[in-house]
């Protein structure tokens, strides 16, 4: 079994402009958390008829850093799968990297320059 794709993220250069325009376009009901720029999707909110979705978010990118579009996969060990990225072609952006308790988070690029996300949760 592989691992899953448990977010999605949108951060560029106007953060509040693409969040008015993603919820716009696919009825979003964006939560900004305090005062990060960084508003989540939650999943309850973001699920077909089946009950099939992920939750995500869309954001502020940091001055100088023209901004990405990803996905992330949760995995047991964020800096093993990173070493195997970059084993494989890949190129560490940054991480492991805790962001709150319990939330580790990596980021690479694949061998042509994609940006992908990897988290765990509740690590041991």
């Amino acid at each position: 079994m592989g691992y899953p794709v448990v977010h999605f993220e949108v951060v560029g250069k106007d953060g509040p402009l693409l969040r008015s325009f993603y919820s716009d376009l696919f009825g979003w009901n964006l939560k900004v958390p305090g005062e990060v720029e960084y508003a989540m999707v939650p999943r309850e909110e973001n699920l077909n008829p089946d009950g099939i979705g992920i939750g995500g978010g869309v954001g502020q990118a940091p001055e100088g850093y023209p901004g990405h579009v990803t996905f992330y996969i949760e995995v047991p060990d964020v800096e093993d799968s990173l070493a195997k990225a970059e084993g494989l072609g890949g190129t560490r952006i940054m991480g492991p990297e805790e962001m709150m308790p319990g939330l580790v988070v990596g980021m690479f690029t694949d061998p042509e320059g994609h940006t992908i996300g990897l988290v765990r949760t509740n690590p041991a």
